[in-house]
């Protein structure tokens, strides 16, 4: 269904992103062979990678802190960044910024093959990931949120707040990374909006990152992903942190709106809500109940507390959870493309929406908490 809501939208908004100047056909199939090199190679390379995962032993066998009851081979990411890579190395671009971001992609994609089978402590991984951020900085991707007249402060500024935006925003998808087929399914989502978004601001360069990413992420799907049975192999850290990356850097260098700073902060707030609300939720609350008490340990923590988890405890179903988010997401990310064209006030007004679901989530899974917590006393008295 995506797919062809993609190529759809790419024809029939062609020519109005280009004011009315003829589009030649062949840019057009060009974006459509990117999602479709990228689908395919995923789609064809993730067995490879699971036959090759239980080779070498790069496995994720079950513990008290993860929810599978059965080892399940890693290095599903490298399906995924290499048939992201292959295919978008077809549209031929070599700006100055594309080429440190995917330079940085891959840096973070060994790391997370290192951390899939030694397992890299999370202050390195960490650290690797302030230095990628950084080349991906000094190549000129800056979130541009503070206006420019206010000199070194608003350099400054903008440069800690895109610090936080990738970094964040890559730590987050990994946090969801939790549940067979969430964080590949977020993924796919979010690169068919921003793509979506790319094409309304005629910026084809980002739309074929999009495209390669949404390709790579649903290829892997029917992996990952299965109705009845538990995935066949997982993302790991090679996976969905480069998948979090690449989008967080795209967001970033993407021209969200033209001199309306409310529509051009809402966009990309509203497409990454559920990543951002989860990396909010879950920091407060363990600061408040006393879990963490300093940075490291924050860094270090690993805990059953993230948004799937609360709604699979809700809905009684690791499966409905997920769906229940891929939803949510959609809703979020439509509001996001209907943005583009809204006044500051309807931003305002779709931010407030926003707004009121997570409450509203929070409040549901909350009672489905204590739900849970007054029926496992009942159990134990019984």
């Amino acid at each position: 269904m995506f797919l062809l809501t993609y190529i759809t939208i790419i024809i029939s908004d062609t020519k109005r992103i280009t004011e009315g100047r003829e589009v030649h056909t062949y840019m057009v199939w060009k974006c459509i062979h990117v999602l479709t090199i990228s689908f395919v190679l995923s789609f064809i390379l993730t067995p490879f990678f699971r036959w090759l995962a239980r080779r070498l032993r790069i496995l994720d066998n079950p513990d008290a802190r993860k929810i599978h009851d059965e080892t399940t081979p890693l290095l599903g990411g490298a399906s995924v960044f290499i048939a992201f890579a292959a295919a978008f190395s077809f549209y031929n671009v070599y700006l100055v910024e594309i080429v440190v971001i995917m330079c940085a992609a891959g840096v973070l994609f060994v790391t997370g093959v290192a951390d899939d089978c030694i397992e890299v402590p999370a202050s390195v991984k960490l650290v690797v990931q302030v230095l990628c951020t950084s080349a991906v900085i000094i190549s000129g991707v800056v979130l541009r949120v503070v206006p420019e007249s206010l000199g070194i402060f608003a350099d400054v500024t903008n440069v800690l707040l895109t610090f936080l935006w990738i970094i964040g925003i890559t730590n987050a998808m990994n946090f969801f990374d939790g549940m067979d087929g969430l964080a590949a399914g977020l993924g796919a989502i979010i690169s068919f909006f921003l793509g979506v978004v790319t094409i309304q601001a005629g910026q084809p360069v980002l739309g074929c990152i999009s495209l390669a990413m949404m390709g790579s992420c649903i290829g892997f799907l029917p992996y990952n992903f299965k109705p009845k049975k538990n995935a066949s192999i997982f993302l790991g850290d090679a996976g969905s942190t480069v998948i979090g990356f690449v989008l967080a850097c795209a967001a970033v260098y993407l021209d969200w709106a033209d001199n309306d700073p409310v529509v051009a902060l809402a966009s990309p707030l509203l497409i990454f809500w559920i990543l951002i609300f989860d990396m909010i939720h879950i920091t407060v609350d363990r600061i408040v109940t006393g879990k963490v008490k300093t940075f490291r340990q924050w860094v270090e923590y690993v805990g059953k507390d993230h948004l799937h988890h609360r709604i699979a405890s809700v809905l009684g179903g690791k499966k409905k959870s997920v769906f229940f988010i891929y939803f949510l997401s959609i809703c979020l990310g439509t509001s996001a493309v209907v943005l583009r064209n809204a006044r500051p006030v309807d931003a305002l007004l779709l931010i407030g929406q926003a707004c009121i679901l997570v409450i509203l989530i929070t409040i549901l899974e909350r009672r489905g908490r204590t739900i849970s917590a007054e029926n496992g006393r009942e159990n134990c008295i019984d």
